[in-house]
């Protein structure tokens, strides 16, 4: 079962409360990797009309769609890691979305040209959506004070000072994703392999629209819209449903936090199978600057490893998902090696 966790004592100072959530926290963070988080600040925005509002992206005509493709999918697009990418059949995922980066919560943000995770987020014209940038802008940040409110319980809960990680994540390269799965026709089954896209499950013969996977990065903070199908997998390997629960978010954390945290934290796998009828989803996911370092935390038990990079570990991760297989040769690792001044943990 995926735990339940109320977090509005982590709006306040310290108290019994706080320290509780934190520990509640922590336990599940450790034991399931997965949880279920209501009490959401008010800064957050929810419910179902927020996220119809911001899902009106996928009204837009295919013409309009096309023009934010990523160059995986149009070699005459400029945008590398942000941007579209369309339905495509013979793949175990069958979705469609839009990937943004911070630049649309901070128009002004100072990105680097020469690194595609930090490129700008191409969107639709305002006059074709009108307001939704600015509700894509309140959303992400939004998700991003979310974000740092749970990796403080983090750091607290692993004994380290509530603002250990806040450096690291000071201009952060966080991606808010929208997502459509829409119902999978026959034709999306052609060319893949149906021996993995097909599985049973409680008795019944069902397909998968989400491949099984873990997460590369951190925490990700993930807003249903009622519609059942996102699935965990627990410690003794059977697969539970997420409940889609009206007023919460699913979290759960990623790959480089559990090698951090020295497997204190569990990445837990998930994926998503097919309800049947459309469904949406939007995940944001919490992340670092590309330049923060990843190095042994100051805490016992922690096996060394060598320092890297964030945003080497991120393209490297990023390039195994089919909507970015081939693209590898865009980015070149950065290495430690090549930064100066840096200090652990940041």
């Amino acid at each position: 079962m995926i735990p339940t966790v109320d977090i509005s004592p982590l709006l306040g100072p310290r108290s019994p409360g706080r320290e509780e959530t934190d520990r509640r926290l922590m336990e599940a963070a450790g034991r399931v990797g997965f949880l279920i988080i209501s009490g959401l600040p008010s800064e957050v925005p929810q419910g179902a009309a927020v996220r119809a509002r911001l899902h009106r992206v996928f009204s837009l005509p295919e013409t309009a769609k096309r023009a934010l493709w990523r160059r995986k999918f149009d070699a005459a697009r400029p945008n590398v890691y942000h941007g579209w990418f369309p339905l495509q059949n013979g793949a175990m995922t069958y979705k469609e979305g839009i990937d943004m980066g911070p630049d649309v919560a901070d128009p002004v943000l100072t990105l680097d040209p020469t690194d595609p995770l930090t490129e700008p987020t191409p969107l639709p014209g305002e006059g074709d959506l009108p307001g939704w940038h600015e509700r894509v802008a309140g959303y992400y940040r939004g998700m991003e004070g979310l974000g740092r409110l749970l990796m403080r319980s983090v750091a607290r809960g692993l004994g380290l000072a509530e603002t250990f990680f806040d450096a690291s994540f000071a201009g952060g390269n966080s991606t808010l994703r929208l997502i459509r799965y829409p119902v999978r026709p026959p034709e999306s089954f052609v060319g893949g392999d149906m021996a993995a896209i097909l599985i049973e499950h409680r008795g019944r013969s069902r397909h998968l629209i989400g491949g099984a996977h873990i997460d590369s990065g951190f925490v990700t903070l993930l807003a249903q819209d009622g519609i059942e199908g996102l699935q965990a997998r627990a410690a003794g390997g059977d697969w539970i449903d997420v409940p889609p629960t009206e007023g919460t978010l699913a979290v759960n954390f990623g790959g480089v936090l559990e090698r951090w945290t020295g497997g204190r934290i569990k990445a837990t796998e998930h994926r998503v199978v097919g309800p049947g009828r459309e469904r949406f989803s939007i995940p944001f996911f919490y992340e670092p600057r590309v330049d923060a370092v990843i190095a042994p935390l100051p805490i016992p038990g922690i096996a060394p490893f060598e320092p890297f990079l964030y945003g080497d570990h991120l393209w490297a991760a990023m390039m195994r998902f089919v909507e970015f297989r081939g693209l590898e040769a865009m980015r070149q690792p950065r290495g430690v090696g090549k930064l100066v001044g840096i200090t652990q943990g940041y």
